[in-house]
């Protein structure tokens, strides 16, 4: 068994091979099968995490389930995220188009959006494809 300091850094090092993504508790303790991390310490981890601003829990449409972003990268910075609904993809909008987002929205709605926690919804251009097939 992986202690808890040693479980916090697997963890981490699994969200930062995988970024782009997002999980349920229970696919990141399939992926972690060989550092033999139990759900409820997964679990308790994701829940220290969110608590320090390194992970987002969120949920997919029509889904019970929930899901955690890692956020902590620093390809997540500054950047307005969009989120396939359909895949769970998650796609970092370019900084330049983050902020020209960002200034449109407070010229036009005086509203400062907070980059660092904004996810956007749809569908992927993936996904996209598949439909029209």
């Amino acid at each position: 068994m992986v202690y808890k300091t040693e479980q916090r850094k697997v963890l981490i090092d699994f969200f930062e091979h995988n970024k782009d993504k997002v999980f349920s508790a229970s696919e990141i303790v399939d992926a972690l099968k060989k550092d033999d991390i139990s759900l409820s310490a997964v679990y308790r981890n994701l829940k220290d995490l969110e608590n320090d601003g390194k992970v987002k829990k969120l949920a997919k449409a029509q889904s019970r389930v929930v899901y955690y972003q890692y956020l902590d990268c620093a390809s997540c910075k500054g950047h307005i995220h969009l989120s396939c609904t359909n895949c769970g993809n998650i796609v970092h909008l370019p900084e330049q188009e983050s902020e020209v987002l960002e200034k449109t929205i407070l010229k036009n709605s005086h509203f400062n959006i907070d980059k660092s926690s904004t996810i956007l919804y749809g569908v992927c251009e993936k996904c996209n494809k598949k439909k029209e097939k």
